[in-house]
C-alpha cells in the first residue's frame, strides 16, 4: 500500500465523508418506521441502568450497546417506571408513550447506534489497509460495506446487531495483529477490544473463540510456508501508521504466546467491570440469577455440566456472576429454540442452512458473487506467499458460518451474522482492483505503448508483422467491454442505496420476487410499518379496521381508527390489514385472505384488503 502522506490524508478525509454519508442514509428510515420488535426492551434496560443503577430486563444481552441507545432519551428526560422484570417490553413502551414524546425518544435511541456504524466502517478500513494494495482499494471495501442494505437497515434501529458486528470485527483485527506480532501491546489491544465486544453482545464470545482457533492454525500454516520465519506481508503498514498493530516477531515461543493470551484475558476484564460494575447493590437478585444459571448448567450433559460443577464451587465477583448469567441465558434460549420461518415452513429449532439462505437472498448479487471469489483468491495468494493476513478473512468467514449453521437454533435474521459482510467486502474489493489491473494489464498496455512510441523503420515493420491490426483492435475492444462490465457491476452493487431507500431493512435481492415466501422475522417484517399504516388509513378515511399485526407497538396508544384485533381463522368484512409476520406464524391462521386481492401493500410488510 502506498505510504504517500498526501494520499493517506486524502483517503482519511474520504473515509470520514463515506461514514457520514452512511449515517445519513441509515437515518433516512427513522421518520417512516415505528418501533421494531426489540427496541422497547433494549431502551428499557438502558434507561433502568442509567436511572436506577439496576440491570434486570432481558439479561441475555449485555449493557454496553443498550447504554449507548439510552443516553439520548435519558438526557431528554426519559426515566424508568420500575415495571417488574424480567420482561422489559412493557417498560420500554411506557417510556416511549407516557410523555407524548414517542418519536423524539425513539429517534434519540436510534441515534445512539450510529457510532457503532462508524466503528464498523473504520474497522473495515483497518482490515482493508492491511490486505489491499492501495488507499483507494481500502476505500472501495468500505463503500461496499455501506452498499449492503441489511447493514444500513439495522444500523438505523435501536438494536444491538450492528454494534455487535462492529466491536467483534475490531476484536478480530486486534486478534490478527497479535497473532502476527506476538507483542504484548497487541495482546492488550486484543483484550480490550474483546472485552468491549463481549459486553456489547454475547454472540461475540463464540465468534471470537472460533476465530482464535482458526487464526492460530492459519498463522502456523503461514509460518510453515515461510520456512518457520514469520515476515511482514508486503501490504502491511509500519507500526507507526496504525494504532497498536506491530511488526511480526520472528518465531515467538509458546510461552510468550501463552503469556500474551493470559494478559489479553486479564485486560478484557476491564470493559466487563466497567459495564457491569457501577450498580446499585442487589445481592439477592444477583444470587438468584447466578444460581439459576448454575442450576441450568448442572441439568445439562458433558462440558456444560462440568462447567456448572466448577461454578458451584468457585467464588466469583458480582460482575462476573452477572456476565455468567447472561451467557447462560443465551445458551438456554438457544437450547429451547425460537420459532423461525424459512421457505414457507416454521420450526422451533431452526435449519442448518438458514444463514446460507439468508445471505443468498439478502446480499446484493454482485457482492454475493465477487465476495467469496475474492476471499478464495486472497487465501490462495496467502497460502502461496505464507501471508497470514491474506489467509485470515476466508478462514474467519468459514468458521463463523460453520458455527452459526451447526449450533444456532435462533434463526431469526441475517442480522446475527452481519460480521460476515465486511469480509465479503474485502474479498470483492480485492477482486475488483485485480480485475481492473488485469484490464490495464501489461500485455495490452505494452502493445499499445509500443504502437504509440517512435520507432525506426525496421522496428516498425517488425511490429507490424508481429501484431496485426485486427488483433490490437480485438484487444482494445476486450478491454473496453471489460471496463464497462466492471463499472456496471459496481453500479449494480451500489444501486440499492437509492432503489431500496428508505427500506434497507426489508431489502431482498433481485433473485427473490416474493420475499414473504422466503424469510420474514427481522429480515422483512419486524413490525416497522405500523406508522405507515396509520398514515394511509387516515388518507383513506377508514373508520373501522380489522388488524392482524405482530409487533410490540401499543395499538391502544397509536393514532389508529377503531381497531378490531383480528384473531386467527375468523372471517370478517370491511377493511382488513394483515402483516407478513402474522401470516407466517401459522399459514392457516389468515389463509382465508388468499381468496382476495389486496387493495395495496403498506410499506413492504402490511397488506390492506377491503372485504365486501
Amino acid at each position: 500500500m502506498s505510504l504517500d502522506p498526501r494520499a493517506s490524508k486524502l483517503a482519511r478525509r474520504a473515509l470520514v465523508l463515506i461514514i457520514l454519508a452512511a449515517c445519513v442514509l441509515a437515518a433516512g428510515s427513522w421518520r417512516f418506521y415505528s418501533n421494531t420488535w426489540d427496541e422497547p426492551e433494549h431502551l428499557a434496560a438502558g434507561i433502568e441502568l442509567l436511572d436506577r443503577g439496576k440491570y434486570e430486563y432481558d439479561t441475555e444481552h449485555p449493557p454496553l450497546g443498550r447504554v449507548f441507545l439510552a443516553i439520548g432519551p435519558y438526557l431528554a428526560g426519559a426515566r424508568s417506571f420500575g415495571t417488574p422484570p424480567p420482561e422489559g417490553t412493557p417498560e420500554g413502551l411506557h417510556i416511549l408513550y407516557s410523555k407524548g414524546a414517542y418519536w423524539r425518544d425513539l429517534t434519540l435511541a436510534r441515534l445512539g447506534m450510529l457510532p457503532f456504524l462508524a466503528l464498523l466502517l473504520y474497522a473495515t478500513w483497518l482490515w482493508a489497509r492491511r490486505l489491499l494494495p492501495s488507499e483507494g482499494a481500502a476505500l472501495l471495501a468500505v463503500v461496499l460495506v455501506v452498499s449492503v442494505p441489511p447493514v444500513l437497515g439495522h444500523a438505523a434501529l435501536a438494536s444491538l446487531d450492528v454494534a455487535a458486528a462492529a466491536t467483534t470485527l475490531l476484536a478480530l483485527y486486534a486478534l490478527q495483529c497479535w497473532m502476527v506480532s506476538a507483542q504484548l501491546r497487541d495482546a492488550i489491544f486484543f483484550g480490550l477490544a474483546s472485552g468491549v465486544a463481549v459486553v456489547t453482545k454475547f454472540s461475540s464470545v463464540p465468534f471470537i473463540g472460533v476465530s482464535l482457533i482458526v487464526l492460530s492454525l492459519t498463522h502456523w500454516l503461514a509460518l510453515r510456508r515461510q520456512g518457520s520465519a514469520a515476515t511482514v506481508p508486503a501490504a502491511a503498514l509500519p507500526a507507526a501508521d496504525l494504532p497498536v498493530a506491530s511488526l511480526a516477531d520472528p518465531a515467538p515461543t509458546w510461552g510468550r504466546r501463552a503469556a500474551g493470551l493470559a494478559l489479553a484475558a486479564l485486560v478484557g476484564l476491564a470493559p466487563i467491570w466497567l459495564a457491569y460494575g457501577p450498580r446499585v447493590a442487589d445481592p439477592a437478585g444477583v444470587a438468584f440469577r447466578f444460581n439459576w444459571a448454575v442450576s441450568y448448567l448442572l441439568a445439562q450433559h458433558g462440558l456444560a455440566h462440568g462447567f456448572g460443577v466448577l461454578l458451584s464451587h468457585l467464588w466469583l465477583p458480582r460482575e462476573l456472576k452477572d456476565l455468567v448469567n447472561g451467557i447462560v441465558a443465551v445458551e438456554a434460549h438457544n437450547g429451547s429454540g425460537h420459532l423461525s420461518y424459512l421457505l414457507g415452513q416454521t420450526r422451533l429449532t431452526g435449519w442448518w442452512y438458514f444463514y446460507l439462505v439468508a445471505l443468498a437472498v439478502k446480499t446484493p448479487i454482485p457482492l454475493l458473487i465477487a465476495g467469496p471469489i475474492g476471499l478464495v483468491g486472497l487465501a490462495l495468494r496467502g497460502f502461496r506467499q505464507g501471508d497470514a493476513w491474506a489467509l485470515a478473512p476466508l478462514t474467519v468467514v468459514v468458521a463463523i458460518l460453520v458455527f452459526a449453521s451447526a449450533v444456532s437454533h435462533i434463526n431469526i435474521g441475517v442480522r446475527h451474522i452481519l460480521i460476515v459482510y465486511p469480509f465479503l467486502a474485502l474479498g470483492a474489493a480485492d477482486l475488483t482492483v485485480r480485475a481492473w489491473g488485469a484490464l490495464r494489464g501489461p500485455s495490452a498496455a505494452s502493445a499499445a505503448s509500443t504502437i504509440a512510441a517512435p520507432a525506426r523503420n525496421d522496428d516498425f515493420s517488425t511490429l507490424v508483422r508481429q501484431i496485426p491490426n485486427y488483433r490490437l483492435k480485438d484487444l482494445l475492444n476486450f478491454r473496453t467491454l471489460g471496463v464497462a462490465a466492471l463499472l456496471a457491476a459496481l453500479l449494480w452493487q451500489l444501486s440499492p442505496l437509492w432503489r431500496a431507500w428508505p427500506d434497507y431493512l426489508p431489502y431482498f435481492n433481485e433473485a427473490v420476487r416474493h420475499p414473504e415466501r422466503v424469510l420474514v422475522d427481522s429480515d422483512l417484517d419486524w413490525g416497522q410499518d405500523l406508522h405507515r399504516l396509520e398514515v394511509r388509513v387516515a388518507e383513506l378515511g377508514i373508520g373501522h379496521l380489522s388488524l392482524a399485526y405482530r409487533g410490540t407497538a401499543d395499538l391502544r396508544r397509536e393514532r389508529l381508527p377503531q381497531v378490531y384485533v383480528l384473531p386467527p381463522r375468523e372471517r370478517v368484512t370491511g377493511w382488513v390489514a394483515v402483516s407478513q409476520l402474522a401470516r407466517t406464524r401459522n399459514p392457516s391462521d389468515y389463509g382465508w385472505l388468499d381468496a382476495y386481492t389486496p387493495v395495496e401493500r403498506i410499506g413492504k410488510t402490511i397488506d390492506l384488503y377491503y372485504i365486501p
